[in-house]
């Protein structure tokens, strides 16, 4: 064999093995665009899901089936803070999309942080809604900042937790969600890893006003 076949040989093995790294680093990243893209995908989704409850709950904030059981609109708004509310509506059900008559309590609030202790991602919690007395129900959506900003009559902002809910006309949100695990994001112990990149979804309603708020 001589030294130019040699030569030859060592070198296809060479490129023989940049392509194969070349594949292996293709192949890679097109899993993680596959998994990012997906993610991305769900992360819509979810933020569109909690969107769409929230905008239909707060929108009936005073709101009753029959008139006559909620005189007072000053008193559909039980207590109102940042995280957490809670008032007087008439909750749709199955056979009465427009409720039954009765008048319900229904409340929003986050969860603790330890809640999701077991997930990679270091900030998701879960947004709790429970009817009346029930079991509050929740999901991990992948929320990581739920804010609620309260507004008078003149668009001025009230500090929270407002003492006088009654007071409250219109209702800033504010809703992020994130994804609740990160590509391949993990440190050579294995343990997940804080300073992962996550995507980022947002929203924010501006002044979003029941009408019965304004039926005074």
């Amino acid at each position: 064999m001589g030294f130019m076949t040699l030569v030859d040989i060592a070198g296809s093995i060479v490129i023989g093995a940049f392509l194969i790294l070349m594949v292996l680093s293709l192949n890679d990243s097109a899993v993680e665009n596959t998994y990012t893209f997906g993610g991305e995908l769900t992360l819509q989704e979810n933020l569109t899901e909690i969107v769409q409850l929230l905008e239909y709950d707060f929108r009936k904030i005073g709101y009753c089936a029959d008139p006559s059981q909620i005189a007072d609109p000053t008193k559909s708004i039980i207590s109102a803070d940042s995280t957490s509310i809670s008032f007087l509506t008439d909750v749709a059900e199955a056979g009465s999309p427009r409720g039954d008559g009765i008048v319900d309590t229904l409340t929003y609030y986050v969860g603790s942080l330890d809640e999701l202790a077991s997930t990679q991602n270091p900030r998701d919690r879960v947004l709790y809604r429970r009817i009346n007395h029930g079991r509050a129900i929740g999901a991990n959506l992948g929320l990581t900042n739920f804010r609620l900003k309260y507004l008078d009559g003149l668009g001025r902002s009230l500090s929270t937790p407002v003492t006088i809910p009654g007071q409250v006309q219109s209702i800033q949100i504010d809703v992020t969600v994130e994804n609740v695990m990160a590509y391949d994001k993990r440190d050579k112990s294995g343990e997940a890893d804080s300073s992962a990149n996550y995507t980022i979804a947002m929203w924010r309603q501006i002044h979003l006003a029941a009408r019965n708020l304004n039926s005074r």
